[in-house]
């Protein structure tokens, strides 16, 4: 468990949910953590929990959306940690609701946070990773939550299914202008998982349930945060050294 030994990291929405648990599990693996989320009381929890088990963190407030919250952000973990190799976009939101109902500025909230906000960290970020001679064995590594939503239109959920499509394209663009300049960017793609945001359920009236039919995972459970922290691990290691560009589903078999 120390594939990330030497590594630093900073997480995006690690106040919960996929963003603590990849925090907690890039710790455990070695790595030297940079908690950020929008609820900073969430972050700083996650980063004490993180050096109450013996690993090194530290956390602040970051809102994805504002440009220049990121680049302080990026600045805040350099300074913490000594260095910075490694990003997780976590952070996101959900808000379902009929299209044609839907207030515009929630699309634009989800388009902000979820997709500007993740092309924010990386362009915040990506100044310190390429061509770097200090680097990983395996380069630098940047990974971005999208979803199986990017893949599979999901009824309800324009906003949503339009940002981590979006992800995912961002992920694929950047990994190839930047290959050759020691950096990787890989895409996970999960299912449903539970957390804080999908446990707050599915608030939409006069919905047509069998439109949810195709969406349904072939196993019989739901993921959990660690289930998706375990795979970002992985991508955050140099045993994913040849792996750039790609977006890994893990979704029970929701797209099989």
């Amino acid at each position: 468990m120390d594939r990330l030994k030497r590594r630093h990291a900073l997480v995006t929405g690690a106040a919960s949910g996929i963003g603590r648990g990849t925090a907690l599990r890039l710790a455990e693996e070695g790595a030297a953590v940079f908690c950020v989320d929008i609820a900073a009381e969430g972050a700083e929890d996650t980063a004490e929990q993180i050096t109450s088990a013996g690993g090194t963190a530290a956390a602040a407030a970051v809102d994805v959306s504002d440009p220049s919250a990121c680049e302080a952000g990026v600045a805040a973990a350099l300074d913490a940690l000594g260095g910075l190799d490694t990003l997780a976009n976590v952070a996101g939101i959900l808000r379902p609701g009929h299209t044609l109902e839907q207030d515009p500025a929630i699309w634009n909230a989800t388009i902000a946070i979820n997709l500007t906000g993740t092309f924010q960290m990386c362009r915040a970020a990506l100044p310190h990773f390429v061509d770097r001679e200090d680097g990983p064995v395996g380069g630098c590594a940047i990974v971005n939550i999208a979803s199986a939503a990017a893949l599979q239109g999901v009824p309800y959920n324009a906003a949503y299914c339009a940002s981590k499509a979006g992800v995912l394209g961002l992920t694929k663009s950047l990994a190839s202008e930047y290959a050759r300049r020691g950096v990787r960017v890989n895409a996970i793609c999960p299912g449903g998982v539970s957390t804080p945001m999908t446990a707050a359920g599915f608030p939409v009236d006069n919905i047509d349930p069998a439109l949810f039919a195709r969406i349904t995972p072939q196993m019989p459970m739901i993921a959990e945060p660690t289930d998706i922290a375990a795979l970002v691990a992985y991508l955050a290691s140099d045993e994913a050294r040849f792996m750039t560009g790609s977006g890994v589903t893990i979704d029970g078999g929701q797209l099989a």
